[in-house]
């Protein structure tokens, strides 16, 4: 899968399971990683981004099992892009099925 495209959509899945609950990086990589190969490698950039654009805020909590972890909250911002993608990715989707499925849509 192209890399770039495999990038947006586990920004819009990363922003989805944060929408429905704060999480940890390793925590996001675990969930992915259910569905699709993943690595930390590719999860952490991401919210890096994610955060310096103020789509996600951070908060610190301390472990009993080693060092504190990094919490990831979804802002209002992070919402409206969040709801902006999704309706990108529907639309897109649409096309992509159309055309695989060999519905041409002919305008002459």
């Amino acid at each position: 899968m192209n890399t770039q495209f495999r990038k947006g959509a586990i920004e819009m899945c990363i922003l989805a399971l944060i929408s429905s609950r704060e999480r940890y990086g390793y925590e996001l990589v675990q969930a992915i990683g259910r569905y699709t190969e993943i690595n930390e490698g590719t999860v952490y950039p991401i919210l890096r981004r994610l955060t310096q654009e103020e789509y996600v805020s951070t908060y610190l909590v301390e472990s009993p099992h080693g060092p504190a972890r990094k919490y990831y909250q979804i802002t209002a911002k992070g919402k409206k892009h969040l709801e902006s993608l999704k309706g990108e990715w529907r639309s897109l989707s649409q096309i992509v099925n159309s055309i695989l499925g060999g519905e041409e849509n002919d305008e002459k």
